[in-house]
């Protein structure tokens, strides 16, 4: 794990930002190889995952080797007079 000066889990969610969103995981990949950003297997996974308990993004197997990263919206809770 190298040190950065902006976290990958923020870059993430810039990347997701510009694509509308939506991404593939080999086009993560790229786009942050593009940005610089070194990240090996383990260290994009652990921040995936902590986005996803978050809830700030959803991570779909699409098939065995490709996975679809989603952005989740900003999700508005109804209290109960509202209803």
């Amino acid at each position: 794990m190298s040190w950065r000066t902006i976290p990958l889990r923020n870059t993430i969610l810039a990347i997701l930002d510009k694509r509308q969103g939506v991404v593939l995981d080999k086009e993560l990949i790229r786009l942050l190889k593009a940005n610089r950003v070194t990240v090996t297997a383990s260290e994009l996974n652990q921040a995936l995952l902590e986005l996803e308990i978050g809830g700030q993004i959803h991570v779909q197997q699409i098939t065995k080797t490709k996975r679809k990263i989603e952005l989740l919206g900003e999700r508005r809770y109804l209290a109960i007079a509202e209803d």
